[in-house]
């Protein structure tokens, strides 16, 4: 039986061949001003009646001239951080990297998946799926920039570990460090990206709760943000190793529940701080009643009963735990 899959031919990065654009540049100027100077004289001595030489010159210097105009494709000029993919006849010819003016065979095309541009001057960034009008005949770099790039994620809601749904966003600082992967490997790497950051956050919200239980001893998404982010990071990276990039940082930018609980989650949360909040003040009120009653006894300001103690505590307790101001009442008689 025969395989059904084909080995993958695996591109091995290479640099191109190349010289300096300089020398390469002051070298054409001397051929098409050789070639110039061949018509101009050719041309006189046709004038002249030398046909032969004339002619033969004259024709030397039309064809020199229109072959030069061949040579210009072959100048490259790279900036920091960028680098050209080359093909020659729809075969890898090698990757410029380094800064600089190159000369290299005029007939190599740059290679850059996302971006393709329209005959008819209109160019598209396959990244992003957006057409946007240009001047007519301008063409758009292929260079694949080797810089730190920023993508922001857009939110999507995803359920979390306990079906809870929620909002969740991510931003992704990414750089190219292969370019002969990141074009060859990929349809489109940036695409590649994007979808592979979406597949990452969908799985990862899956396996955490929005927030952590009461014994607060598992990871959430918001509480464990960082250990989150960083374990996206790491999938991430696994993901996207085929096409030649590096991510750099994952930050989960926007969390929040989706509309449709957010109001009941409010109020869970807003009762969970009532709770906590009354436990703090119920605690700091029994330990100021108990302070009161103990420096009362160790002075012997006054001696308390049981009952005399109780109705203190009580009203005590009424004072310091009450969300409103106590009216005082003043008795001027006995409680018996």
């Amino acid at each position: 039986m025969e395989d059904q899959f084909v080995s993958k031919k695996v591109y091995e990065e290479k640099k191109a061949p190349s010289v300096n654009g300089f020398l390469m540049l002051f070298v054409t100027i001397v051929i098409i001003a050789a070639s110039v100077a061949a018509i101009v004289v050719g041309s006189m001595m046709l004038y002249n009646e030398q046909t032969v030489a004339g002619g033969l010159l004259l024709g030397t210097g039309i064809v020199v001239l229109c072959l030069s105009c061949f040579i210009f494709p072959g100048f490259k000029v790279l900036g920091p951080n960028e680098a050209l993919v080359l093909t020659l006849f729809g075969n890898y010819y090698g990757t410029l990297k380094s800064e600089g003016f190159y000369y290299v065979n005029p007939f190599c095309t740059a290679v850059n998946p996302t971006v393709s541009v329209f005959s008819s001057g209109l160019s598209q960034i396959a990244n992003t799926g957006r057409v946007s009008t240009g001047s007519t005949g301008s063409t758009l770099s292929k260079k694949v920039s080797l810089k730190a790039m920023t993508l922001d994620n857009n939110q999507q809601k995803v359920n979390d570990e306990l079906g809870n749904p929620i909002i969740i966003g991510t931003v992704v600082i990414w750089q190219v460090v292969n370019p002969v992967k990141a074009v060859f490997n990929v349809q489109n790497y940036k695409t590649f990206l994007s979808i592979q950051c979406d597949s990452i956050v969908r799985n990862t919200a899956r396996c955490y709760p929005y927030d952590t239980c009461e014994s607060g001893d598992e990871k959430s998404l918001r509480g464990s943000s960082q250990e989150v982010a960083d374990i996206m990071k790491q999938e991430l990276q696994e993901k996207v190793s085929i096409a030649g990039l590096k991510i750099l940082e994952v930050r989960i930018a926007n969390l929040s529940y989706a509309p449709e609980i957010a109001s009941a989650m409010l109020q869970r949360q807003q009762a969970a701080a009532i709770i906590d909040a009354r436990q703090k003040i119920v605690d700091g009120a029994v330990s100021m009643v108990e302070m009161a009653l103990t420096k009362l006894n160790e002075n012997n300001i006054v001696e308390l009963d049981e009952e005399r103690k109780a109705a203190m505590v009580s009203n005590l307790l009424v004072v310091l735990c009450g969300n409103k101001d106590a009216q005082p009442i003043v008795n001027s008689g006995s409680i018996y």
